[in-house]
């Protein structure tokens, strides 16, 4: 059986930190029935410990030595029932998955004969041609399916993979016998109808469906009273939710022989900005290049939204792992050592998590305080779980916003 451990905590002194949440997993480690050896771990740290990321990532194996680590920086990061934002923190897991089930991998640790079947990826924001990087990335792996996050830092995102990296992307790739489900919350609700890109240039629309772009926004929006430029100040917190047609993208997998994924907002939904108007061509300007053929639809972003939708994938995680049984998980979900264990209960063969959330998610956007994280403990229970909140989330092969991804290990 696998086992997932966890442990976090929050001090000035990163030091503290590591030791307080290393003293919550070693804990675990001694409790009944316990023995494996733990091959696989993740840090999570946030940015006001990146200039020690080295120091951190040594100390870390020198506490468990034979583990290898992958992670990132955030400007926000998560355990169990927890965020930690504008604060110094570090969240860590261990596994004792087979190491011949696994593979870190790095732009200087390359994957080798591995056969990926899934991959989590961590990536520098900046790296050029980052899309094409992720595309380039699912095409070596069996199902096709990646999921992870791009670090977010004030200064410079680090990733981890055996190393502290900036640049490219590093990761982790599993073998088939590693199940996992995986599922995308959306955070935006939309405010028109789906429509197909029918004219384009770059990252200008200007038709959709056969009809001027510019004015099937002022229609959704209705403010086709206006004039393009009066209709600006109303237009700022509009985005624009993209999607390749159904069949381009549908459902990867099937059971636990491969991957569950889904996105709410459509088969395969990512979010990006509205940059501008181009009245001369009644066109509207994205933050991504469109392609012909391409589904747009308007969308706000809507907190109720964002929390039912997350609730939701939950639900689906738990109709999965048979939500009739239940045993509880002995990890740990206090902001520091020697708080004891939350009661809640997670479905038998849920034995670990990773969430990703955007940083525009986190905090106040869901009511409060850890309130997304706590949303999905409420549904899944004490389950080992650590995470980010990124600069941007990666699920299958695209790049989102304003989403989160929830990926668990089933036994």
């Amino acid at each position: 059986m696998n086992r997932f451990l966890c442990g976090h905590a929050t001090h000035p002194d990163w030091h503290v930190a590591v030791a307080l949440a290393a003293a919550q997993i070693d804990a675990q480690r001694r409790l009944p029935g316990y023995a494996a050896v733990p091959t696989l771990g993740w840090v999570y740290l946030t940015d006001r410990y990146a200039a020690h990321a080295n120091a951190l990532l040594a100390d870390l194996r020198n506490r468990w030595p034979g583990v290898e680590w992958v992670g990132a920086t955030g400007l926000g990061i998560a355990a169990t029932g927890v965020e930690y934002f504008d604060e110094p923190a570090v969240a860590l897991m261990l596994s004792d998955l087979p190491v011949d089930q696994f593979r870190v991998f790095s732009g200087a640790r390359p994957l080798g004969g591995f056969l990926a079947h899934t991959a989590q990826i961590h990536a520098d924001p900046s790296a050029q041609d980052l899309a094409e990087l992720i595309q380039d990335m699912s095409r070596r792996t069996r199902s096709g399916y990646l999921f992870g996050g791009l670090a977010s830092a004030r200064d410079q995102p680090l990733h981890i993979a055996e190393g502290v990296l900036s640049g490219g992307l590093s990761g982790v790739a599993f073998a088939a016998s590693i199940p996992l489900v995986s599922r995308v919350t959306q955070g935006c609700q939309p405010v028109g109808p789906r429509r197909t890109v029918s004219a384009c240039e770059r990252n200008v629309v200007t038709a959709l469906d056969g009809e001027p772009a510019l004015a099937c926004l002022l229609r959704d929006l209705n403010l086709e009273s206006m004039a393009p430029r009066d209709a600006l100040p109303k237009l700022r917190q509009v985005l624009v939710g993209l999607s390749l047609p159904l069949e381009d993208d549908a459902r990867v997998g099937g059971g636990f022989d491969g991957v569950q994924w889904r996105g709410a907002f459509g088969a395969d939904t990512w979010v990006r900005h509205l940059i501008g108007l181009d009245p001369a061509r009644h066109g509207i300007a994205i933050g991504d290049d469109v392609q012909v053929g391409m589904e747009l639809a308007f969308c706000r972003r809507n907190v109720q939204a964002a929390r039912l939708d997350l609730t939701r994938i939950c639900a689906e995680v738990r109709e999965e792992l048979e939500p009739e049984s239940f045993a509880a998980t002995p990890a740990m979900t206090g902001r520091a050592a020697g708080q004891g264990a939350n009661p809640l209960a997670a479905p038998v063969g849920l034995v670990g998590a990773v969430y990703v959330s955007c940083v525009a998610r986190g905090g106040a956007h869901f009511g409060g305080p850890c309130a997304e994280l706590s949303i999905i403990q409420q549904a899944l229970g004490d389950v080992p779980l650590v995470g980010l909140f990124a600069a941007g989330e990666i699920a299958h092969r695209h790049l989102y916003g304003y989403t989160g991804v929830l990926t668990v290990f089933a036994q």
